[in-house]
């Protein structure tokens, strides 16, 4: 009579568990990474506003389309221009402020660019308009 004898198998490493063991710790150690990390930002809620009053105390408006083009109340100026019209505009007023109109799809630089001129010409009131909600 013939035994026979099973052929001994050779220890395996389970390689499926591993892996996912080792994403897990991954994980965990950028999440851990990210909590300890220093925001330097700040974390803001921007409000939208339904009825929004405008300050009558402000003197000019500014207004800037999408093709860059500047009108100060409703007269164009170049942005060359701009700064010294507007210091010719404010002569006599001890507090001035503008009003400030930016077509929505008008590039950020462009609106930062209208922004430094009207605060060289002097004048710190600065209020971005926006439209109600609807």
């Amino acid at each position: 009579m013939k035994i026979n004898f099973k052929a001994e198998r050779k220890a395996r490493i389970e390689m499926l568990p591993l892996i996912d063991i080792v994403f897990l710790l991954l994980v965990f150690f950028i999440y851990a990474m990210l909590s300890m990390a220093v925001h330097h930002g700040l974390t803001i809620d921007l409000p939208t506003s339904s009825s929004a009053e405008i300050d009558k105390k402000l003197v000019l408006s500014v207004s800037v389309k999408e093709d860059k083009t500047v009108y100060v109340d409703e007269e164009y100026v170049s942005i060359e221009n701009l700064s010294s019209l507007l210091k010719a505009k404010i002569k006599g007023y001890p507090e001035p402020g503008v009003l400030l109109f930016a077509d929505r799809n008008l590039p950020y630089q462009d609106l930062f660019q209208v922004l430094d001129t009207i605060n060289n010409a002097g004048i710190g009131k600065i209020s971005l308009q926006a439209e109600a909600e609807k």
